[in-house]
């Protein structure tokens, strides 16, 4: 009967830390932008500018 009352006070802590975390992301704004992501690859890509020595 113990065993029982371990497992759910340790399953507790874990949906706590579950639920903390995820309303820390919210709040940090982790899930603000849900449109861009969908969109991304239909972007082109620029090239990266090569850095070229000056001449003289």
């Amino acid at each position: 009967m113990s065993v029982i009352i371990v497992l759910i006070a340790v399953s507790l802590t874990v949906a706590v830390a579950f639920l903390i975390s995820f309303l820390w992301a919210v709040r940090s704004g982790q899930y603000e932008d849900d449109y861009t992501p969908s969109v991304r690859m239909l972007f082109d890509n620029e090239a990266p500018e090569k850095n070229t020595p000056e001449e003289k």
